[in-house]
């Protein structure tokens, strides 16, 4: 085997795809706020205005549209998701802003174009604009900065809205989970990575590569940066033995089962995994869905009765499932990464390599952990996944 030129680890895998990465709505809402926040401090609004993401990236942010009153400030950007096929490149992102008495804090409203939330098991509560928490703490951050700069309190209410934003709703799951009136303010990394399933699988192969040439025996194939930071905390994992598998499951296990390591741990949120424990290989949203019913299978397995196991059935989405058995002491998150790791066994079909699954929520959470198993180990007790 020959050994690659290049570094690996996750940077060098996105890298590797040749795609354009772009911004999320999150990092979009964030410049426009960050704009409009120091235009009424200052009477001016930068432009291009310049921000901070949670990795320390920089980036600059053209306005697209201000206006200035004695009362409010609007500021408004591009979104621009780069290779990305996303529904929302192009739409254009506002924040407007109002100065709110000392000791209010900052207070989010969703715009025209912003959906609302209207139905539990999200990660923030009904009534509330559909901000997400991580969006939501960059525009504090960044209100923050600006008041520290310019002698503001930090107190004020932003209202983001998205053109168009209902419209485009439509072709999302945001009608299905119960988010009305708009799209959802994303990102945690405040960066759109590319997509591309070639591209994709292409440079989870180089990452495996990468790894067994740099004499790793133990990598992690992780749906996202959350899941990596996990890892990493979990493990020490060096950089070089973290691969970005995204949705592509099957492409992790495919290539590690002709190319084995001693061990693989899979990591990522709870309701993607509970798709590769149900049998499906690519757990993108478009192409697989949570099966509620056979979340509730495994919640009968795990103890549940059958009062729980229907309301596990008609669940908004799989965390709310999920919180629904915790509160009633039924172990679903490692139900679920028991029946994912088995999944994983059974695409491995007998190679050389021990495999672990975590399951995490979307702060990072640990809500569930299989034991580590390797070749011939099955759990008949749990409900058979779909083929």
């Amino acid at each position: 085997m020959g050994e690659p030129t290049a570094a690996g680890g996750r940077s060098a895998q996105l890298k590797h795809t040749g795609l354009r990465s772009g911004w999320t709505t999150g990092a979009c809402a964030t410049a426009a706020t960050t704009a409009a926040y120091t235009a009424l401090l200052t009477g001016d609004f930068p432009d291009p205005v310049t921000i901070t993401l949670p990795k320390g990236q920089t980036p600059a942010f053209a306005l697209a549209a201000e206006e200035l009153t004695a009362e409010y400030a609007m500021a408004a950007v591009v979104k621009d998701a780069g290779d990305d096929p996303d529904v929302t490149h192009g739409a254009l992102v506002r924040a407007t802003v109002r100065i709110l008495p000392p000791g209010s804090g900052v207070v989010f409203r969703a715009g025209p174009g912003v959906g609302t939330v209207t139905r539990p098991g999200l990660p923030l509560d009904v009534g509330e604009p559909a901000i997400n928490p991580v969006p939501r703490q960059m525009m504090r951050d960044h209100v923050a900065r600006v008041a520290a700069r310019h002698r503001g309190t930090g107190d004020a209410e932003i209202t983001v809205s998205v053109d168009h934003g209902e419209e485009i709703a439509r072709s999302t799951w945001n009608p299905r989970l119960g988010i009305l009136g708009g799209l959802s303010v994303l990102g945690t990394t405040g960066i759109v990575v590319p997509y591309s399933c070639s591209a994709w699988i292409d440079s989870i192969r180089r990452g495996v590569d990468v790894a067994r040439a740099a004499g790793r025996t133990h990598v992690a194939g992780c749906t996202g940066s959350t899941s990596e930071k996990t890892v990493v905390g979990l493990y020490g994992l060096p950089e070089d033995a973290l691969l970005d598998m995204g949705d592509f499951a099957g492409a992790v296990l495919k290539y590690v089962r002709r190319h084995p390591v001693d061990r693989l741990t899979v990591c990522g949120g709870f309701a993607k995994l509970s798709k590769l424990a149900a049998g499906h290989l690519d757990l993108h949203s478009a192409r697989s869905q949570v099966d509620k019913g056979f979340l509730a299978e495994l919640a009968r397995a795990g103890g549940a009765d059958e009062e729980l196991a229907a309301e596990v059935a008609t669940a908004n989405t799989g965390l709310a499932a999920l919180q629904l058995c915790a509160a009633r002491g039924v172990p679903l998150g490692d139900l679920v990464a028991l029946a994912a790791r088995d999944q994983a066994l059974a695409v491995l079909r007998g190679a050389p390599v021990t495999v672990d699954v975590v399951c995490i929520d979307r702060a990072g959470t640990i809500v569930g952990r299989s034991t580590s198993a390797g070749p011939g180990t099955t759990t008949p007790d749990l409900t058979t996944p779909k083929p």
